[in-house]
Order: C-alpha cells, then sequence, then structure tokens
C-alpha cells in the first residue's frame, strides 16, 4: 500500500510517498481502507521532533511511528479474531489512531464508530482529534455559562464554538480579522478581532476560557475569568534558544499554581474515545457540529498539506483523501 513515511526529524521536506507492507488486524482489531484523513498540529510536532523533550518517547533520531496522519474515516476492511458484531466488514466508520496518511490503518475496534450518515468521508476525517479535543476541553461547560475560545477559527477553534453552542453557552471567539464571519457563521455570540483589541484588557469576565493558541501570559488569562472559572490550556509549543514558548509554558505554569487558586487551571489530556465519537456524530447528525474544510490534497500532496498547516496559518481543516 501506499503511505507518507519519515526516517528522521526535519520540514515536510523528509516525508515520502512510500509502498510498504499492508498491516493485517490481530485480535480485536479492524483493518479500514482509508478514504480520508486531516492534518492536525501534532503532525508537524511529531515531524519535526519538536519540542525536543518530546523525542525522548517519539524516537531519539526520528519518530519510531513512522506513517504520519492521525485520524481516519473509511470503510472496514477485514477484522481480526473477537471484533464483536456491532462492527462488520463494509462498515463506514472514523476514528484516530497513528498511522493514517496511508491507504490502509488497523485500529482497534474500541476506538472506532460508525461515521455520520449525513457527512462526507472528507468532512467526517475532520471529526476524531480535534472534535474530541474540543469535546472533552468544554466537557464542564454549562447552559448559560459565558465561554471564551483563544483560537476560534482553527481545527479545534471552529468544533469548540459549534460544540460550546450545542451546549447553550455564550461563545465569544477570538480570531485575526480574516476570520471574523468565519467564526460569526459558526455560531459565536461575540467575535473579537485580536489585530484591533487585546481580550486580556476588556471589562468582560467569562466562566470559561478555552486556550488554544498560548499567545497570553498566565496572568492575562486568569485576569478575565471570574473568581472561580476555568481555564482550559489545550495545543502545541516549541523550544526556541532554550526557552519553552506557547502553550507548553502555560501547561508548566498551570501545574505548579493550580492548588494554591479558586480558579480552575486544565491541562487538557484529550485521548481517544468511542464514547466521544459517538457523541460527536450524534451533534454531526443533529445539524448542530458542521466541519469546516479549508482545502483538500491527495494523498500524493500530503506533505504539501501538512506545511500549509505548519507555515500558514490555516483556517478550519485541511484535508488529506487516499
Amino acid at each position: 500500500m501506499k503511505a507518507i513515511v519519515q526516517d528522521r526529524y526535519g520540514s515536510a521536506d523528509v516525508l515520502e510517498l512510500r509502498e510498504v507492507e499492508r498491516p493485517v488486524p490481530a485480535a480485536g482489531e479492524v483493518l479500514v481502507r482509508v478514504r480520508a484523513s486531516s492534518v492536525n498540529a501534532a503532525d508537524w510536532h511529531i515531524m519535526r521532533g519538536d519540542p525536543y523533550f518530546a523525542r525522548l518517547f517519539l524516537g531519539l533520531r526520528g519518530p519510531k511511528s513512522r506513517i504520519r496522519g492521525m485520524d481516519f474515516a473509511g470503510v472496514i476492511e477485514s477484522a481480526g479474531a473477537g471484533v464483536n458484531g456491532l462492527l462488520r466488514v463494509g462498515d463506514e466508520v472514523f476514528g484516530e489512531v497513528s498511522g493514517s496518511f496511508a491507504e490502509y490503518v488497523r485500529v482497534p475496534a474500541h476506538l472506532v464508530e460508525r461515521k455520520p450518515s449525513n457527512l462526507s468521508f472528507e468532512q467526517t476525517a475532520t471529526l476524531p482529534l480535534a472534535g474530541n479535543t474540543a469535546w472533552m476541553g468544554l466537557r464542564e461547560l454549562q447552559a448559560g455559562q459565558k465561554v471564551l475560545i483563544n483560537g476560534a477559527s482553527g481545527g479545534v477553534g471552529l468544533m469548540a464554538v459549534q460544540i460550546a453552542k450545542a451546549r447553550k453557552a455564550v461563545v465569544t471567539g477570538v480570531c485575526s480579522t480574516r476570520n471574523v464571519e468565519q467564526v460569526r457563521s459558526a455560531g459565536a455570540d461575540h467575535v473579537i478581532d485580536y489585530k484591533a483589541e487585546d481580550f486580556t484588557h476588556g471589562s468582560e469576565r467569562y466562566d470559561m476560557v478555552f486556550d488554544l493558541v498560548g499567545n497570553r501570559s498566565m496572568s492575562s488569562l486568569r485576569s478575565v475569568l471570574t473568581p472561580d472559572g476555568t481555564l482550559v490550556l489545550s495545543g502545541g509549543g516549541t523550544f526556541t534558544g532554550g526557552v519553552l514558548f506557547g502553550p507548553y509554558r502555560l501547561m508548566v505554569q498551570a501545574k505548579l499554581i493550580r492548588s494554591f487558586t479558586r480558579q480552575r487551571l486544565v491541562v487538557l489530556e484529550a485521548k481517544p474515545s468511542k464514547e466521544n465519537l459517538a457523541a460527536l456524530r450524534d451533534l454531526a447528525e443533529s445539524g448542530e457540529l458542521v466541519p469546516v474544510i479549508e482545502r483538500t490534497y491527495p494523498l500524493t500532496d500530503a506533505p504539501d498539506a501538512i506545511r500549509h498547516v505548519e507555515l500558514e496559518h490555516a483556517r478550519a481543516k485541511v484535508v488529506v483523501t487516499a
């Protein structure tokens, strides 16, 4: 089968389309013929081995998992022993697993769910990682509460806006000028253009801040929370000159100080979940969650897709079709 493979860390230039052995599902696994996948920030972080300390578990000189991609939507081709009758050959499914920029991927059956009936494979492929991150980040949000989403125009951000509205919250999205209308059309009650206004200088206070960017200080983010509000931190980061920047810095700070404040400081760990996939499917089928795709690339051009997400601040989701 064809797959996007890397042997060493670096830019998208280290990625190659190669013929590799087609996987065989073990007991409790299914083999999925991938119809579409999507690009996440995690793909280029792993590609570059960034931040450097992550190489301790990713692989010192190159990633242990050599095929990139994390989301998939496709059709079950075969099943290993012990897969129950809820999943059958020919079922259209989706989920999250490493190695999805390929024609086939094998997946533990407990991490696979039926595809939303009203979405295409391309739309469905945007849901697993980004949707799960948004769903988990907002799981404590209550109806009527005010939430601010910093980074509302990205893949996670646009889903977070829609999920927050489905939970009947009052949503403020922060994005750049070119994305204001897109965030508003996703359902945000208020949109702040960060190029024109710094939300940390305003008088509004929020029950929850969902930060997907890491471009504000901990004190600034906490200043816009209510006294018992919740700050949820998610996203990547990088080392420059030995200094930790971005969300990773905030995550370290949150773990150090959260025992000393009434405000809840949450470092999000959104692990793959069949139950969360089912919840996302239900939202999609009800029309409350509509994936937004900026661009679509064929599998042969997956390196360009990752390059676009890394360097050009992609809006919404970028999809790779196999």
